[in-house]
């Protein structure tokens, strides 16, 4: 039995455990967001007794008030447990960026009392001193002032290269029909309408982009074998590049007039290409 692994997220306010939150959740993890340490050993065994829940990520932070406190018993029960693999990760920043941060949400740090503002310095430094036991149990430990998103994804990624499985840059495919509308999540939507319409063959016209006839006379038109060849490159030169700004999907839409012939046909043939290249493939035909 593999050893269940657990990284406990925790730090600072407003130093960005929420990214770092979606980041574990983007490589597969279970992530659970502000659970109360009393429940972790429960949550852990329920975990023990699951085939879907092998890895997690578990935030916690000042904002569970008094139960805080019994984190670090939880935690030193988590490194006795031969089961169990446990990696703290610590988020920081400088005050200045975190009160940057809190007056530009405009929301109040949980420790703050007050009736108005933010944050401040005396606020910020109570909660570094209530997390500095904690903060020299970190195996890692992360500042993100300065930091962008992406750069705070691109320096997780090498961070955790050991440590966490690298997923597969997912491409979401969908077939769609302009006279019921533009997909709402598309990334980018290709209009295929210059492609010759099977619809106007009479033994095609009841046939769908799924049926081998319908994709022979799609795909023998010279244009379609064009505009293939350069779709497909193109993306794949544009991947490595959306992945470098923390992207880790990419919706594409294609287009005819009713979503049954061309669009489904090109859904499906860079599902095959996309598949064979490494890429994790979804596909939705959404007229059909």
């Amino acid at each position: 039995m593999e050893k269940l692994s657990i990284f406990l997220v925790t730090g600072l306010s407003g130093a960005g455990k929420t990214v770092v939150a979606d980041w574990f959740e983007d490589k597969g993890f279970y992530c659970v967001d502000n659970m109360p340490p009393s429940l972790i050993d429960s949550f852990v065994q329920l975990s023990k007794n699951s085939s879907h829940m092998d890895r997690i990520a578990i935030i916690i932070d000042v904002r569970g008030g008094e139960f805080f406190d019994d984190l670090y018993s939880a935690l030193e029960r988590l490194k006795k447990d031969p089961d169990v693999e446990l990696k703290i990760l610590f988020v920081e920043a400088s005050d200045k960026a975190l009160m940057r941060r809190y007056n530009e949400s405009r929301r109040n740090h949980p420790l703050y009392m007050g009736t108005s503002g933010a944050a401040d310095s005396n606020v910020i430094g109570k909660e570094r001193e209530l997390l500095s036991g904690i903060r020299k149990m970190a195996d890692y430990v992360v500042d993100t002032t300065g930091l962008r998103v992406a750069q705070l994804n691109n320096m997780l990624d090498k961070t955790f290269k050991d440590d966490v499985p690298s997923v597969p840059f997912t491409i979401n495919l969908q077939s769609f029909g302009y006279k019921r509308g533009l997909p709402e999540a598309a990334d980018m939507v290709i209009d295929v309408r210059f492609i010759p319409n099977p619809f106007y063959v009479k033994s095609l016209k009841k046939l769908t982009g799924r049926n081998k006839k319908v994709q022979e006379y799609v795909l023998r038109q010279q244009i379609t074998k064009l505009f293939i060849e350069d779709f497909f490159r193109t993306i794949r030169s544009l991947v490595p590049y959306y992945e470098k700004e923390g992207k880790n999907h990419l919706n594409i839409a294609f287009g005819c007039t009713g979503g049954q012939h061309r669009s489904v046909t090109m859904a499906e043939v860079f599902e095959s290409m996309f598949l064979k290249s490494g890429f994790q493939v979804t596909v939705e035909h959404r007229d059909l």
